[in-house]
């Protein structure tokens, strides 16, 4: 199983024991000296999405960056999110709190080996998630969200054939929902990997009223029992419309808190994992915490640095998949 990546950076702020008394009034304060946004991602921790100027899905929070006069990005999420930030937004300077922050779906997927894999289709459309490094980006044809992915999917003429890249779980789910075959990186994320089907069943006969709302970075046999599928942005609408009153959560466990502040009159249950830990929850995203986002901003590192011709290359698949997903 794929853990935080540690980065040999001398980027990373070293913790240090005079932390201030109060790190929401220091992180305020650092955030108007800066010219700040800070930026927290659905799975951030709540105290972390509480203090936040946007909370919200990875290319959301990268677009109400460039719509900010903001000089400074403060991205509380993981690497590859705050490298889209970095990518859209080229003249700002962009501060993850721990760069350890990765994503088992973009460590699953270098650049070497998805160069080489593209190569063995050289006629086929790269359609990548979201959810990888720059640059892999850089070496799509097309970048897709969850919430994106069939839209563009179904764009793609008949005769053209599609390769899928980073999640598994993703691509076969989009595969049975558009009936457009394939070709699929085997990768997968590492929480929604954890779910257990028996769990799940023996909940849902805990609370039979309640109903299943999945990721569709689930497995297979997770969504087969769902009630919705969705975005992470998509779940949370999902519950704010809908007139059911409990729901099984099968994503990180992050997005509950949000779920809980919009509608405190339902029930919001985690989805279990197959063990008997905190699998339910990312361990990367995890990383970030109050202390590291106050240390981040007080030392302007560690910084998103991205090259010219990087930024250049990369942003060309994500323009075509906003162009796509009007």
């Amino acid at each position: 199983m794929f853990g935080p990546k540690t980065y040999n950076s001398t980027d990373v702020p070293i913790q240090v024991d005079n932390l201030p008394m109060d790190l929401e009034d220091e992180i305020l304060r650092l955030k108007k000296n800066l010219n700040a946004v800070l930026l927290a991602h659905y799975y951030q921790e709540s105290e972390i999405q509480d203090i936040a100027d946007f909370v919200g899905d990875s290319l959301e929070l990268s677009k109400r960056a460039t719509s900010t006069d903001a000089e400074v990005i403060v991205f509380a999420g993981v690497h590859f999110m705050a490298e889209t930030a970095k990518i859209l937004s080229p003249s700002k300077q962009v501060l993850i709190p721990d760069l350890n922050a990765g994503c088992s779906l973009a460590e699953g997927c270098p650049a070497d080996l998805f160069k080489r894999w593209r190569e063995q289709y050289p006629n086929y459309v790269a359609i990548t998630y979201i959810n990888c490094s720059a640059e892999v980006k850089a070496l799509s044809d097309i970048i897709c969200t969850s919430s994106s992915a069939e839209k563009i999917i179904r764009q793609i003429p008949e005769d053209k054939p599609i390769l899928f890249a980073p999640d598994k779980n993703l691509g076969n789910y989009l595969m049975k929902k558009t009936g457009r075959k394939m070709e699929i990186w085997q990768g997968t994320c590492v929480v929604h990997e954890t779910f257990s089907a028996k769990k799940l069943i023996h909940l849902k006969s805990l609370y039979p009223d309640a109903k299943i709302i999945a990721h569709p970075e689930c497995e297979e046999v997770i969504l087969d029992q769902a009630d919705f599928i969705g975005s992470t942005s998509a779940l949370l609408r999902h519950v704010q419309q809908s007139s059911d009153k409990e729901f099984i959560v099968a994503t990180e466990t992050g997005i509950i808190h949000q779920m809980e502040k919009s509608c405190p009159e339902k029930l919001f249950i985690p989805a279990p994992p197959e063990e008997s830990c905190a699998c339910n929850q990312c361990p990367y995203m995890k990383l970030n915490t109050m202390e590291k986002v106050y240390l981040c901003m007080k030392n302007r590192k560690p910084e998103i640095i991205l090259t010219d011709d990087l930024i250049q290359k990369a942003i060309i698949p994500i323009q075509r998949m906003m162009e796509m997903s009007r």
